[in-house]
């Protein structure tokens, strides 16, 4: 059993787990980060590397930030170290702070020089098991928004937004009981905000015009283009 500072870090790790430059190397022996987009995620492996590399990266960083946040805190023992003063048991406070640091590694991981990728990913899966329905909701929005735009970065910050608005509206509209509502819709509206942030640069260049459609898939030979 662990202390909390230990889960977090262990989080962390698990978040930083570098799933993409892995593959990168492991199937062409290059660095992810140095073609297409120059993000470590995985909508630059399918650009690069090909769909089936790429999907594979995406559902393995939804279970980092799964397990950060549903396996590795069961490893926790005793009470918080701090006053819990939100509706949750600790044990879903644990697994908020777990998510968060899954999360941040992913985006600045240890493993690769603090330069991860979009922490999208990640997040779904820490989410997944403390909002399932809004999860459920903002994958939606991100496949509508996919559809009509074919631009990952748009579906992504549409997804975002989603998330925190899904749960207002359920609350607020349709009067549904969510647990810890006051304290679960300010940790979603900062992951939003955290992952606005990590596509700043993809908000620059919708707004300029110069974003990248993936308008099809790359299978086999990558894509060298910046």
């Amino acid at each position: 059993m662990l202390p909390l500072a230990l889960i977090v870090v262990l989080s962390y790790l698990v978040g930083s787990f570098p799933t993409s430059i892995i593959v990168g190397k492991l199937a062409k022996g290059i660095d992810v980060r140095s073609y297409g987009s120059g993000n470590a995620g995985g909508t630059n492996v399918i650009r690069v590397l090909g769909w089936k590399a790429g999907v594979f990266v995406i559902l393995f960083d939804i279970f980092k930030g799964y397990i950060a946040a549903m396996v590795l805190t069961m490893l926790m023992y005793g009470p918080l170290p701090f006053p819990n003063a939100t509706p949750f048991e600790d044990i879903t406070v644990i697994r908020i702070i777990a998510g968060c640091a899954a999360i941040l590694g992913h985006v600045w991981t240890a493993f690769g020089g603090f330069r991860g990728g979009k922490g999208m990913a990640t997040a779904g899966g820490v989410l997944l098991g403390l909002a399932t329905i809004e999860v459920l909701v903002a994958l939606g929005v991100f496949l509508i928004a996919f559809i009509i735009s074919r631009y990952v970065s748009l579906s992504s910050i549409s997804a975002a937004i989603a998330l925190p608005v899904t749960m207002l509206v359920r609350h607020n509209i349709f009067h549904a009981e969510l647990q810890g509502y006051h304290t679960l819709i300010f940790v979603s509206i900062g992951i939003s905000i955290l992952l606005l942030y990590t596509h700043r640069s993809n908000i620059k260049r919708l707004l300029a015009g110069t974003e990248h459609r993936l308008s099809r898939i790359h299978i086999g030979k990558h894509d060298t283009r910046k």
